[in-house]
């Protein structure tokens, strides 16, 4: 169960940031379940690669997955992934709104 915890943080914070990101810049709104799961993969991605940033990997990276050195769930890296989750959910959402629109222009 602990491993899943922060997959779950960072889909749920990557399909708000779409979400936001949509709500602010409406010429990329991809639709409420567009900007959702683009969103949410774009959160799972980015965190994956924030994580092998040196200096954010210690943040994001495994501390959270392997439960931290107490054995539980270390919170501040669950924080990390979120934040992580939520700017690179919205990035994700803003290709792909911006491809879109570029694309019905044509």
């Amino acid at each position: 169960m602990e491993a899943i915890v922060p997959i779950l943080v960072q889909l749920i914070a990557g399909g708000a940031g779409g979400n936001v990101l949509a709500q602010v810049i409406k010429s990329l709104n991809l639709g409420p379940a567009g900007n959702t799961i683009v969103g949410a993969l774009g959160g799972v991605a980015g965190t994956w690669l924030a994580s092998m940033i040196p200096g954010l990997d210690s943040l994001i990276g495994a501390a959270a997955t392997t439960g931290g050195a107490a054995g539980g769930i270390d919170l501040g890296a669950l924080v990390g992934q979120g934040a992580t989750g939520l700017v690179s959910g919205g990035i994700l959402t803003a290709i792909v709104g911006a491809v879109k629109s570029a694309m019905a222009k044509s």
